[in-house]
């Protein structure tokens, strides 16, 4: 359990009297120093003249529409990669590309990013022009292997930019040396979409669309790719990411979801109508997400290209078992690591200040979530590997591994650091501030393992090994009901760097009775309410958290969610953590 800790408000951000003196409060406790981050809207969006290389991504782009080149995608494996592939290949379709088509890398054949090997398979459909999406910056070797086969390159990326760039033909990164566009934390979906919105707006200077009798397409019919990619990669969500998820969001409960995200939605069974942004993070991303970890990506992004109701439904069907699979191997694997970290009988005096996981039997695909989930437990920055191959040869097997950090502590800077100490200890790494993969031989894992944790150990403040739960305050019993619920969900987009509303409080608790295995179920009154009842579910409760029977009072820290049951909406809270039961 985490030390409970409330926001601090910035008292001097002055808002309007007309929005809801709740609300008011959780703004002034976010990271908001102008009223007008408050105001979305796509005429605030971010104009797309500070991007660094689109003049020369634009001048690419209508040569090859031009000369009616042949064009490949290559996208990354994640759903941010799926959504950036989607959305280049509908809008390059819709501009008129004579000849457009895709790869995404099997992530456990080639690895990441435009390598040679890639390279290798891209000369098999005769390209002229390789773009790449949400990958590519760290495609040194890549870039030259396709120039060197007459293939020219546009880079599209998000990633931290290495010290040596790829010598492409252009490049569209925000986060490349001398690029002043503000958004750096935009996704790499948010990044093609600008590249294709400045393109379409060339095009129609050009009168392309009139002279090639062509209707102009409507760059908004793909923020809904825009908003499911950018949440589901887990992006800072600045003002502008809010603006392209808000957009998105308000596409899809309008109706006009393309057919492959409303399948996905129906196989969630979320209700489009109500969508929020935590829908598309903890629900379509996952089932998109589970064809790059278990296969490949090509049925999730033929899902989102789809524009056929039936096929994309068939598509998010085969997703959805794919994330079962997931859900399976996911549950194993937590299984084993948390049977052998318990064995080490760890408390809070003894937990390593960096936690290094490996076992034979892991899959690759899915270490990420697991050291997600190790960290989350713990509050460490934790790094689960797997395997690559069968050799017996210690010094010849690879593993592949993903690390997950917490806040204070910057993952691929501290792969970096460890990497320059130590030459020759890490193949390849690369990655952001919380998330990173890497690659290494198996017989340096215990060299690596003790190295990782001595940067941890001489970086991170141990203030910041003890998890927090950021709290909003307290809620006024007056500001209990469905209607407040519903107010904040539509106030976000919610999501990294900008949370959903958690509030804090003591409770009377009336009645609890135990749901399913491990869900609790309670009714309960707020202190200067006596006569007011709420209702309120936690799940997967913790034996030593569980109340007894004796209990009278109970403090939560807790959402406002909307409960929908047979047509009827009411007011629930939605319990993370329960604090105190007395």
């Amino acid at each position: 359990m985490g030390k409970l800790q409330r926001r601090t408000a910035n008292d001097a951000l002055e808002l309007s009297d007309s929005i809801h003196p709740l609300l008011q409060r959780i703004y002034r406790q976010r990271k908001i120093t102008d009223p007008g981050e408050i105001e979305l809207g796509l005429a605030n969006l971010l104009p797309p003249d500070s991007l660094k290389g689109l003049p020369a991504a634009i001048e690419l782009l209508l040569q090859a529409l031009r000369d009616r080149s042949r064009i490949l995608i290559v996208a990354d494996f994640d759903a941010d990669g799926a959504t950036s592939c989607a959305l280049a290949m509908g809008a390059l379709r819709g501009f008129g590309a004579a000849h457009v088509d895709y790869i995404v890398p099997n992530r456990f054949e080639y690895g990441y990013g435009l390598t040679p090997e890639i390279v290798e398979l891209a000369k098999t459909r005769n390209p002229d022009l390789i773009i790449t999406v949400d990958n590519g910056i760290s495609s040194v070797d890549g870039v030259n292997a396709a120039q060197d086969a007459g293939i020219k390159v546009l880079v599209t990326d998000h990633h931290l930019s290495p010290d040596e760039l790829p010598s492409a033909e252009a490049i569209v990164n925000p986060n490349q040396p001398g690029c002043e566009f503000a958004s750096k934390s935009i996704a790499g979906v948010g990044v093609i979409f600008y590249v294709m919105s400045a393109l379409r707006s060339r095009l129609r200077q050009d009168s392309w669309f009139i002279e090639q009798e062509l209707p102009e397409p409507n760059m908004a019919e793909f923020l809904d790719l825009v908003a499911l990619g950018t949440v589901a990669d887990v992006v800072s969500l600045d003002r502008n990411n809010r603006i392209l998820v808000d957009e998105g969001l308000r596409r899809i409960r309008a109706g006009h979801a393309r057919p492959g995200i409303a399948a996905l939605l129906k196989m969630a069974r979320r209700d489009w109508t109500s969508l929020m942004s935590t829908d598309l993070g903890f629900a379509v991303g996952p089932r998109l997400n589970a064809a790059g970890r278990l296969e490949d990506m090509s049925t999730g992004i033929e899902c989102l290209l789809s524009t056929d109701e039936s096929i994309a439904y068939e598509l998010a069907q085969r997703l959805d078992g794919m994330n079962e699979d997931r859900k399976q191997i996911e549950s194993e694997m937590r299984e084993q690591a948390f049977s052998a970290l318990d064995q080490l009988h760890l408390d809070a005096s003894t937990v390593p200040a960096a936690i290094s996981l490996y076992d034979s039997r892991w899959h690759q695909g899915v270490v990420g979530i697991l050291a997600s989930r190790v960290k989350e437990r713990f509050h460490r920055p934790t790094i689960a590997f797997a395997r690559v191959d069968t050799s017996e040869d210690s010094n010849l097997v690879e593993l592949k591994g993903s690390a997950r950090s917490i806040k204070g502590f910057h993952i691929r800077d501290a792969l970096d650091a460890i990497a320059t100490r130590n030459p020759g200890l890490i193949s390849k790494f690369g990655g952001h501030a919380m998330a990173a993969g890497l690659s290494l031989p198996l017989a340096k894992f215990e060299e690596f393992s003790r190295a990782f944790r001595e940067e941890a150990e001489r970086t991170v403040d141990p203030s910041l090994l003890q998890a927090t739960i950021e709290s909003d305050g307290s809620v006024e019993a007056e500001f209990l009901n469905l209607e407040t619920a519903q107010l904040l969900n539509f106030s976000g987009p919610w999501g990294q760097d900008f949370p959903e509303p958690l509030f804090d409080d003591e409770f009377l608790l009336r009645q609890h009775r135990r749901v399913g295995e491990r869900h609790l179920k309670m009714t309960l009154s707020p202190l200067s309410a006596p006569g007011q009842f709420v209702d309120a579910i936690a799940f997967n409760v913790e034996d030593a958290d569980w109340p007894p029977e004796s209990a009278s009072r109970i403090t939560l820290a807790y959402r406002l969610a909307v409960n929908e049951f047979r047509g009827l909406r009411s007011l629930q809270l939605m319990v993370d953590t329960i604090v105190a039961v007395g």
